[in-house]
């Protein structure tokens, strides 16, 4: 069975999976050099051009794993080595081109940028500002308007070329939502790695010993290990050196109830458990910032129930997101989450310390409600809310779920511009929720039906007992 879509999830898996076996001896002598051979140990190259290529490419993705750079804020990275491959963008006219005498094509440039050679289209690269017009113009469909994968997949508009034709990221403008890292082609763009210093947490804490290390799961995690049941991973887990695994669903509870409490006082609210999504309305709406919930995220919420009785307790968050890469770095958020994991680097660190998850036995996981767990997917905030914020008596929400950034900008316009019928806007930057963030193993549309099984196996069928926890707490400070 394979654990990842592709392969370059696999290649990334294999990088950090030596890294933690390195780490785990205290040996990184010739990392350089030696892991480089072992994914690629030719003669013959595989999947580029040479095998010397190939090599420099993981050498570079080793760096990445071990933090990238930490010049960069940002926790999305170009590796320059390995974009080279995409033709370049542009309109295009193809052999589709039936010489019409029309030439709509012709008329509707703004810039007199094509002319017609031999009863053909032909467009002048030079003049071409790559409008489209003529694309919409033609009646055959005969020219096309060819776009990178990465520059196609990110909806805030940060990537574009240099004089190189390398891909850049502009940090003003994206949102780390990491859509471009998972459709790269060539995995030219990648995440950073917080691995090492995650082990160095575990070491430190001396088995628990010294401080206790928690691990917090997203609710997402229920659609990802498709050959153990989540009662073993969660085994798998301590068997890493975890003391005790949290559901952030629990925060999630936490969360429903204080956006409900904070859609009753403003009557129109737009929700901060996505982080690319927050980022999006900061960056990109700046004038909708007032709506955004005040509440913090789930993994938050979870983490400060564990931190309040344990102050010198570490959390790791495990998730699907590169956002949350970003989140736990911010200055309001640090010393409450202490590092953060993908679902890709749980994979490998299991590999690394060969733990077969599938085969152990199970520890039970119950921390959180129905609605905690739905969280995952898109949709699952807006169903919370209204039947939280009408026991409330706040009968009055009327929910969005906006699935995808291209969702939100449609929304968040008509907000922006007075013309909503919502009121309340659950926004999620990956399309279909958390369940194909950018670091799942797999996505897919059966990830909501995981979900959704996972809700429905949830002990507590309200947010009640959460409330009552996160009450308790708040009392005793």
């Amino acid at each position: 069975m394979n654990k990842f879509d592709t392969a370059i999830q696999e290649i990334k898996y294999q990088v950090i999976k030596e890294l933690i076996r390195r780490a785990d001896k205290q040996d990184f002598t010739d990392i350089y050099i030696d892991i480089p051979k072992m994914i690629s140990p030719g003669p013959k190259a595989s999947l580029r051009c040479c095998i010397y290529k190939e090599r420099a490419i993981v050498q570079d993705r080793i760096k990445l794993a071990m933090g990238g750079d930490g010049s960069n804020p940002n926790v999305i990275e170009v590796i320059d080595s390995a974009c080279d491959e995409c033709p370049l963008d542009g309109i295009k006219v193809t052999s589709s081109c039936r010489g019409c005498i029309t030439h709509m094509c012709k008329e509707s440039c703004p810039r007199d940028a094509i002319t017609i050679v031999n009863h053909h289209a032909v467009i002048d690269k030079s003049k071409c500002i790559e409008c489209g017009r003529c694309k919409d113009a033609c009646p055959y469909s005969a020219i096309v308007q060819a776009k990178r994968p990465c520059v196609k997949s990110c909806k805030v508009g940060a990537i574009s070329m240099d004089e190189n034709k390398k891909a850049v990221i502009d940090n003003d403008k994206c949102v780390a939502c990491g859509a471009c890292v998972y459709k790269c082609p060539f995995g030219a763009i990648g995440d950073k790695s917080f691995i090492l210093d995650i082990l160095d947490i575990l070491r430190q804490s001396a088995d628990n010993t010294a401080y206790k290390v928690y691990a917090v799961i997203a609710p997402s995690i229920v659609s990802q290990f498709k050959y153990a049941k989540i009662e073993q991973v969660v085994t798998g887990l301590h068997k890493l050196g975890f003391y005790q695994v949290v559901e952030a669903a629990l925060g999630a509870d936490i969360t429903l109830y204080k956006e409900a409490i904070e859609f009753k006082e403003k009557g129109t609210l737009t929700t901060s458990c996505c982080p690319s999504f927050v980022m999006y309305i900061q960056k990109h709406f700046p004038e909708l910032e007032k709506y955004i919930s005040h509440s913090v995220s789930p993994m938050v919420e979870a983490a400060l129930l564990i931190k309040h009785d344990n102050p010198d307790a570490k959390v790791i968050f495990i998730g699907p997101c590169t956002s949350k890469k970003m989140e736990f770095r911010q200055d309001k958020i640090k010393g409450i989450i202490d590092n953060v994991m993908s679902f890709e680097e749980l994979q490998a660190f299991f590999d690394a310390r060969e733990i077969d998850i599938a085969s152990l036995p199970d520890t039970p996981l119950d921390n959180a409600s129905y609605y905690g767990r739905i969280f995952a997917k898109s949709g699952g905030i807006a169903e919370g809310i209204t039947k939280v914020a009408a026991d409330m008596g706040a009968e009055n929400v009327r929910p969005v779920s906006m699935n995808g950034l291209e969702e939100c900008k449609i929304n968040l316009l008509k907000l922006k511009a007075g013309k909503s019928d919502f009121n309340f806007f659950e926004g999620m930057a990956c399309e279909g929720g958390c369940i194909n963030g950018a670091l799942c193993l797999h996505h897919g549309p059966k990830n909501a039906a995981d979900v959704n099984r996972y809700g429905a196996e949830a002990k507590e069928k309200t947010i009640d007992n959460s409330v009552k926890l996160y009450k308790m707490t708040e009392e005793r400070n």
